[in-house]
Order: C-alpha cells, then sequence, then structure tokens
C-alpha cells in the first residue's frame, strides 16, 4: 500500500495543473509595435524542453516572409510556446497558442530576457493563414476564451480577427512608419 502512496505522490509532483492567466487584451497596432519580429511561415514542431519550471514546446518555423526584425524569408527560427510534456512532466497554460505541424501563419513574436522567442499576448499573436474562395490569402485568429483586460484594469472580452493578408501587411507597414516619427 506504500507504493501505492508513492505512486500518486510522484504523479502529483510531475503533472503540473493547467496555469490560469489573465491576459493583457491587445490591439493589432500594440502587437505590431511590441513585436521584435513579425514573420510568416510554416511550424514544425519539436520535442519540449524545460526551461527553470517551465516545459515548453519548441517550434521549428520556416519563413516564407519578414515584416518586422532582422529574420530573413528562407530562414528558420525557434519559436517556444508555453506548456508540453517533456519525459514524464506535463504543463497546461490557459491561454497558450496550439501550433499545428505543417500550418501556415502569421506570427507576432517577441524575445524574453532568457533568450526564448515567443508568441507575443500568447494566442493573440497568432494567426493562421487561409484561403479565400476567390485564393486570396486571409489571416485569421479566433477570439481568445481566457480572461482579459484592457491597461486600465477592466475587464473586456477578445472579438475574432480576420482579415486579408495583404491588408494586414499594409497595416504593418503602416504603423511601423508611423511609430519611426
Amino acid at each position: 500500500m506504500r507504493w501505492l502512496g508513492t505512486i500518486i505522490f510522484g504523479l502529483a509532483v510531475q503533472t503540473v495543473a493547467v496555469q490560469a492567466a489573465t491576459l493583457e487584451k491587445l490591439s493589432l497596432d500594440d502587437m505590431i509595435q511590441k513585436s521584435t519580429e513579425i514573420v510568416r511561415g510554416k511550424v514544425v514542431v519539436q520535442p519540449a524542453t524545460v526551461r527553470g519550471t517551465v516545459v515548453y514546446t519548441r517550434h521549428q518555423v520556416t519563413v516564407a516572409e519578414s515584416y518586422k526584425g532582422a529574420t530573413t524569408a528562407g530562414s528558420s527560427l525557434e519559436v517556444y510556446t508555453p506548456g508540453g510534456k517533456s519525459g514524464t512532466l506535463v504543463q497546461r497554460f490557459a491561454g497558450a497558442p496550439k501550433l499545428v505541424e505543417n500550418q501556415e501563419y502569421v506570427l507576432f513574436l517577441w524575445t524574453s530576457r532568457s533568450g526564448l522567442r515567443q508568441i507575443i499576448g500568447l494566442s493573440q499573436g497568432l494567426f493562421d493563414l487561409q484561403k479565400n474562395p476567390q485564393g486570396e490569402p486571409y489571416v485569421k485568429r479566433d477570439a481568445a476564451s481566457e480572461p482579459m483586460q484592457d491597461s486600465s484594469g477592466k475587464v473586456v472580452e477578445d472579438a475574432p480577427v480576420s482579415m486579408r493578408l495583404s491588408d494586414m501587411v499594409d497595416r504593418i507597414r503602416r504603423t511601423l512608419a508611423g511609430a519611426r516619427h
């Protein structure tokens, strides 16, 4: 019977419950200005890694286009999302983006103090790249279901975003041009 208690304790230590978070709602312009890089690319999921006490899933992104930052088309970069499984350690984080193997995305990225490149605003900075019935590429992001607040701390709701890729690229360029003045 003592072995059963040891197994249960071991599982409790190695499995971390879902982490709750209240996100700050970011506008598209906020994400454009606060991101260190904005890229369009295809994702390959890599094994998870542990940094400190947090498990991160690694994603290799092959960059098709770069809209902000020093990354160039054809290069590859690593993006980390919080949560995943490393050995017997499993962590899940509310609001963490879920990237699908071989899917193409537009990613708004930032680099943490520890050097990890992550998606800004958790799932807010991840846009699926799809094609509309006319064959034009467009980006889409569902509304986040996690609690959100604005910069003053007021509770707000997120809204889905959908626009033509060309409109998003124009918006990025206009916002960055305005930020330099």
